[in-house]
């Protein structure tokens, strides 16, 4: 599917790309030629020379008004090949997403590769090995009507009183109890998150309403992970493994909008992997769990092929701003008939998570795209920066960054968190250190009350008396009083300008 006024984009390279590798059939389609800036014919001469699809195969449609959808769904039916399969051989069926409903239990979408499946059949999930008996089988028209059977090729949905949602994994293969198939389905490649962030409940008694909420997110949305976590500053939450920046918010907007969960979210970022002298290694995903630094030999960060399309009069400032993000310049081509460029980059993965996506469009009016794919690890000069608020060290706002940026970033990162953290009624320090070393500060002014304001003339030395015991009590609550830290603080690393 191609935008009709934007071209052929980097993911659409990438996706194309894998599904050639695979042998599929491609139908181009270039979408929104309703657009009033729409260069459909250009675009699909483009797809001609770039996919090397003919011209004259691609569609031209626009799912607003509706125009050539027909002629779409007819290529589906005449271009594409139909689904092979024995409906007579043993029951061998793929999961490929779940939903959970409160009345039924988990729904199960399947495609049937062999054999049949029925209403009151005996199944097994090949992979938790958990049993059920099938209450109802069904397809999508969209919406789900029952049907007598499922048979080979058929994609559709089936109701088991399934309660616990780990009984049924996307990627497991269902067979049938009483005549089972020997090999289970390939499934899904299992999926490795690139971003790690922290969730935590704002009221302690929602834990478990957030663990059970995750456990039901992640039956459909095998990309999502978690684990316990224990912070100091937020109490008991979960470590989530996330694809990007874009599917951790939207697993977060799900969290608050269909469970009704208050959440604070801490910064994201990836898993490091650290050589110790002793010569073992470990990875870690939170800044908080790195070793001292006297038993690390090397940290070494995540690489990405970074593929970039951006119009020819925006290159320079893309280029500017991967230079910007420790970048090293791989390829540059341009495709035909040369207004745009495809840019290669290798960069940290690091680097793109961090407001990276806003600046590209920024820089580009809107009008690059990106995509990038894991390369491997290198060894960097990478150090913890710690955030101390009121002299206690917050873990959650802890951050790895290389050496040459530290003190950059340190003294940004106290100054935003100097405009989030509310004035309290005591003076707050807040300060950025590497290891024992304070590298930037900056100081939340105390919130003056007013004590003489019932003093009305009279004697000065009264006034002098009330403030000194005003100044004496803020010395006693800077010893012993809390800051209360806002969620803005904890993504404020995202919004630091490089």
């Amino acid at each position: 599917m191609v935008d009709a006024s934007q071209g052929i984009e980097a993911q659409t390279l990438a996706n194309v790309y894998k599904a050639l590798e695979l042998g599929l059939a491609i139908l181009p389609v270039v979408n929104k030629i309703d657009l009033p800036q729409a260069e459909p014919e250009l675009v699909r001469e483009e797809i001609a020379r770039v996919i090397g699809i003919p011209a004259e195969r691609s569609i031209l449609a626009s799912a607003r008004t509706g125009e050539g959808v027909d002629r779409i769904l007819e290529a589906v039916v005449t271009a594409l090949p139909a689904p092979v399969g024995d409906p007579e051989a043993p029951l061998r069926a793929l999961i490929f997403d779940c939903k959970y409903d409160a009345y039924r239990g988990v729904v199960v979408y399947v495609r049937v590769m062999d054999g049949r499946l029925r209403s009151g059949t005996q199944i097994r999930m090949m992979a938790s090995q958990g049993t059920f008996t099938v209450d109802e089988v069904g397809i999508f028209r969209p919406a789900m009507a029952a049907v007598e059977e499922l048979t080979a090729g058929e994609v559709g949905y089936l109701i088991a009183s399934i309660r616990n949602v780990r009984d049924s994994k996307v990627g497991d293969t269902i067979t049938e109890v009483a005549r089972p198939t020997k090999e289970p389905l390939p499934g899904y490649r299992q999926v490795s998150p690139m971003v790690w962030a922290g969730l935590f409940p704002v009221d302690g008694d929602d834990y478990q309403g957030l663990k059970e909420a995750l456990d039901r997110l992640q039956l459909n949305d095998a990309a999502l992970t978690f684990e316990p976590e224990t912070s100091a500053a937020l109490g008991f939450g979960f470590r989530c493994g996330f694809l990007g920046l874009l599917h951790m918010e939207i697993v977060q907007e799900r969290l608050e909008r269909e469970f009704q969960l208050n959440l604070i979210t801490t910064a994201p970022s990836v898993a490091y992997q650290v050589t110790l002298r002793n010569g073992s290694s470990v990875e870690i995903d939170n800044p908080d769990q790195l070793p001292e630094v006297g038993m690390i030999e090397t940290i070494a960060e995540p690489r990405v092929k970074l593929e970039i399309v951006v119009p020819r009069e925006h290159l320079g400032g893309i280029m500017e701003l991967c230079q910007e993000r420790r970048g090293e310049f791989v390829q540059l081509e341009y495709q035909p008939p040369g207004e745009r460029a495809l840019l290669t980059y290798d960069l940290p993965l690091g680097e793109i998570i961090h407001d990276f996506y806003d600046q590209l469009k920024s820089r580009s009016r809107g009008y690059a795209s990106m995509d990038y794919q894991l390369t491997g690890y290198r060894a960097e000069q990478l150090v913890k920066l710690d955030v101390l608020v009121a002299g206690n060290k917050v873990d959650a706002l802890s951050i790895i960054v290389h050496r040459q940026q530290a003190s950059n970033q340190g003294r940004k990162l106290v100054q935003r968190l100097r405009e989030v953290i509310p004035r309290q009624l005591f003076e707050v320090a807040i300060q950025a250190a590497i290891g024992g070393k304070v590298i930037a500060r900056e100081t939340v002014p105390a919130l003056r009350k007013d004590v003489i304001a019932k003093c009305y003339g009279g004697d000065i030395s009264r006034k002098r008396k009330l403030l000194e015991k005003q100044r004496e009590g803020k010395q006693r609550m800077k010893r012993v009083g809390s800051v209360e830290i806002p969620q803005e603080a904890f993504m404020a690393v995202l919004s630091l300008d490089r």
